[in-house]
């Protein structure tokens, strides 16, 4: 659940940040907030180019940058995306936040996309994703150390940042956590996670439920049940640990099977900001919003729409102050698949604040709608 905070509480609250916090204090003045990159180069320095900004991140009006994460997977030079941020955050040029793919990274946890990296997603990741550039194992360890030293969310007076839900109740568990242990802390929490489940029955169903299922899990084209014990243990697991709800999201049991990022799933994203009534605006990534028409389902994300009937250009929530700045560039391997020219309906957007405007890759802006 959402837990909203009093502006004074609010205040109180940012006072007790310090400079090892995993929550960081955002920069102050002019930002331009870019959504997932997801290994798209030629995007990001495109973008970058459109903003105005130089080799190093500098910009002539003094604007700063901010990425809200998953810099990498899917596309074709993560290591070169994540080389270009690192040397702009290093500059003084740019922020960012962890995105679940940094998360995943970090604990060398294989994910869709991810055999730029990891040698065992090669043979699965080569029929979507290839040809993209491998990191060298020298270069892992510098991204990794780069990488462990960012913040999970930024935070100022007029403006928060995160990368996929801002829970107060998670943020503040964060807080506590000193920047080059996010690693450490998420393990923890999921062998916290671990123990609640198995002292309460649920990771053995699941376990047995996995195996009866095993040759169909990750098969979009084998129809599976609706596997409850599956369902209630990946909502457990979301939602247990403060890391994870902050950069994946708030899930919950759905309703049907839907195959989406690699295997079919039974819980469902949650449109958290329709609970949020903090004063304080959010920008977010992560949600593979659509700026035009875009068949999901053939980038394999059967997640149900959180954005149906509602303007790609609009403010979400309660208070009409949650944006979502990803524009599903991450989908551009399909474009590359299916021969498809420049240029594309998955693009990479920039939220310029506090102009509350965006500006995409191909150089177009659009004033954004409360």
């Amino acid at each position: 659940m959402i837990c909203s905070m009093s502006a004074s509480q609010n205040k109180d609250s940012m006072k007790t940040s310090n400079s090892h916090s995993s929550i960081q204090a955002l920069n102050p003045g002019s930002l331009d907030i870019i959504g997932d990159v997801h290994g798209e180069l030629d995007a990001l320095n495109q973008l970058l180019e459109h903003l105005g900004y130089g080799e190093q991140g500098e910009h002539p009006d003094g604007r700063h940058l901010v990425f809200v994460g998953d810099l990498c997977d899917r596309g074709p030079d993560s290591p070169g995306v994540i080389r270009l941020v690192r040397d702009m955050v290093e500059a003084g040029n740019a922020q960012m936040v962890l995105g679940n793919h940094e998360i995943s990274f970090l604990r060398d946890q294989a994910k869709d996309g991810s055999g730029w990296y990891q040698a065992k997603r090669v043979e699965r990741d080569n029929h979507k994703y290839a040809p993209y550039a491998e990191a060298t194992i020298a270069e892992i360890l510098e991204f990794k150390e780069f990488l462990s030293f960012l913040p999970v969310a930024l935070e100022r007076e007029d403006l928060r940042i995160v990368h996929a839900a801002w829970d107060q109740a998670s943020i503040e568990k964060v807080r506590e956590i000193p920047l080059g242990s996010i690693a450490d802390f998420y393990n923890q929490w999921e062998h916290e996670t671990k123990k609640h489940l198995h002292e309460s029955g649920m990771l053995e169903a699941y376990r047995q439920e996995q195996a009866d299922w095993k040759s169909r899990i990750e098969d979009e084209h084998q129809q599976v049940d609706f596997l409850h014990h599956t369902a209630k243990f990946d909502e457990v697991s979301q939602m247990y640990n403060p890391i994870r709800v902050l950069t994946s999201g708030v899930e919950r049991k759905g309703t049907y099977p839907f195959y989406s990022s690699g295997k079919w799933r039974f819980v469902e994203r949650v449109g958290w900001w329709n609970d949020y009534a903090d004063p304080i605006p959010v920008v977010v990534g992560h949600y593979w919003r659509k700026y035009g028409q875009i068949n999901a389902n053939s980038l394999g994300k059967g997640d149900p729409d959180l954005f149906i009937g509602i303007s790609p250009f609009a403010w979400l929530g309660l208070n009409r102050n949650v944006f979502c700045v990803d524009y599903s560039v991450g989908g551009r391997w399909r474009d590359r698949k299916d021969h498809i020219a420049p240029p594309s309906k998955f693009k990479l957007g920039a939220l310029q604040w506090p102009e509350n405007k965006i500006v995409f890759d191909d150089g177009s802006v659009e004033a954004l709608v409360k």
